[in-house]
């Protein structure tokens, strides 16, 4: 099994608005998440990758949400099941240029709707949870 981080990037207006990126090869939604960084604690690692992926900076919380299960499918065609512990990350700059614009959409979603459009159950749990209690 992958271990990987990620995050829940998130911001507050009237209700809490959840941001979620497209994945590279199905384009389905999903948030940021990838493997560990060399150097950088579990959460360090997660807003990497949301910096990378969505281009997008913040405060990350300390302790982590949850955790959810999703099949990664490798290059050479095999599919491994990787194991995801996310972060809140509290958005306080969304950036014009990030490393994998070219590669991925990226959309704003009113926290239930964030949970309707992802694919895997445990993840629309964990956004659920998370808007329900206001991002407590």
């Amino acid at each position: 099994m992958i271990q990987q981080y990620g995050v829940i990037p998130y911001r507050r207006g009237d209700e809490i608005e959840i941001l979620l990126i497209t994945s590279r090869e199905t384009r389905r939604w999903v948030v940021p998440r990838g493997n560990p960084i060399p150097g950088l604690s579990p959460p360090e690692s997660a807003a990497q990758e949301a910096f990378e992926e969505a281009g997008v900076r913040g405060t990350v919380a300390e302790q982590p949400l949850g955790t959810y299960r999703y099949d990664k499918r490798r290059a050479s065609g095999a599919i491994e099941e990787a194991l995801v512990e996310l972060f809140p990350l509290r958005v306080d700059e969304a950036l014009d240029h990030w490393p994998e614009q070219g590669q991925r959409a990226r959309c704003w979603f009113p926290w239930r709707e964030a949970a309707d459009a992802v694919m895997e159950e445990e993840l629309a749990i964990l956004i659920r949870r998370f808007g329900e209690t206001g991002g407590a």
